[in-house]
């Protein structure tokens, strides 16, 4: 495999590379830390795996329910999915007829978000419960975090293996202790919130967060100007905060585009990458960490639902809602 650098990295020559048809709606992807194969899940309840060298599928009924999210142990050699039946499963990679390891009820209702520390010593779940939990890599629970009083929608360790980050429906970000479940602080991005009084729905929410390499800008994307919730009219934002203060740095919207912002990552470069789908179709959108507006987007074929950056930080895949995965490149196409 390619390693990624900062001299080959270029955002602006994004182009999609592959793409691979399962056939119903994709909800959720993520590429091993090998970089072998890819990994998504679907509106039908299976999981799927790519081989990246053939694109290859193997599918497989996995949960009662969709597929939220995909990690993996840092040896790659154990995904783990979390559903909407509330369930964790545990799955050897490269099996040719996977069947769990490990299958743990880990919420009372959707499982939303899942993470895995650099050590692959804990794995941490967040779900409509308003709970966030941290397990052990043979299913085991670890601790419970309780002090959400919305939905946790996101996950995500921080790399000083210190704190775990969770962030919830109404916008707010949580900052617990690993080793004693503490509350640290809480981080208020409440443009990623909308309360709609005529349909009387909270909408939004962190649905995914990032640090930069530098350890200094945490990233939160979301949506917001949600004027008509139901209706899907709103736009994707990324919210900046300066990680030592707690305070907001910028609000990054991608003005004109129509749909949430699933996920976000840093790039080797600085940059960040964002996946925004919804009713104005699919988009990658970049941005430069001191601007406000993003300097490229791609418009992809279709509504994009997740993305997932290989570890080579050169390729993006994407899970689209007409049943396909695609990977696209950050750099210029190979010369015939």
């Amino acid at each position: 495999m390619e390693t990624g650098t900062v001299m080959n990295l270029d955002p602006t020559k994004t182009h999609i590379a592959h793409q691979w048809k399962h056939g119903r709606p994709m909800i959720a992807c993520c590429f091993d830390p090998k970089g072998r194969y890819l990994f998504s899940s679907s509106e039908d309840y299976s999981l799927q795996r790519w081989e990246l060298e053939s694109g290859k599928k193997t599918a497989w009924p996995a949960h009662e329910s969709w597929i939220r999210d995909i990690v993996f142990l840092p040896d790659g050699e154990t995904v783990i999915s979390g559903g909407c039946d509330d369930r964790l499963f545990f799955w050897p990679t490269s099996a040719e007829k996977p069947e769990p390891k490990h299958e743990v009820v880990a919420h009372q209702g959707w499982i939303r978000s899942l993470d895995v520390n650099a050590d692959g010593s804990l794995i941490a779940s967040g779900g409509n419960d308003n709970f966030v939990r941290t397990w052990s890599p043979d299913g085991k629970p670890v601790r419970e975090f309780k002090g959400h009083e919305a939905n946790v929608y996101s996950v995500f360790f921080h790399p000083g293996g210190e704190f775990l980050l969770s962030g919830d429906l109404s916008g707010k970000v949580l900052q617990w202790e690993l080793k004693t479940g503490k509350l640290v602080r809480t981080l208020e991005a409440k443009d990623l919130h909308t309360y709609n009084g005529g349909q009387k729905v909270h909408y939004g929410g962190i649905r995914d967060l990032a640090l930069s390499a530098d350890g200094k800008t945490l990233a939160c994307i979301g949506l917001h100007k949600a004027t008509n919730p139901l209706g899907a009219v709103n736009e994707p934002l990324i919210v900046l905060f300066d990680w030592e203060k707690g305070e907001v740095l910028r609000k990054q919207p991608a003005a004109g585009v129509k749909g949430i912002g699933w996920q976000v990552e840093f790039l080797a470069n600085g940059v960040e990458i964002g996946a925004a789908g919804g009713s104005g179709g699919g988009f990658l959108l970049f941005f430069k960490p001191a601007e406000e507006k993003p300097f490229h987007k791609l418009k992809l074929p279709n509504t994009a639902r997740d993305m997932s950056l290989h570890p080579d930080g050169l390729q993006v895949a994407t899970a689209h809602h007409d049943g396909h995965v695609r990977i696209s490149r950050m750099f210029e196409k190979p010369a015939k």
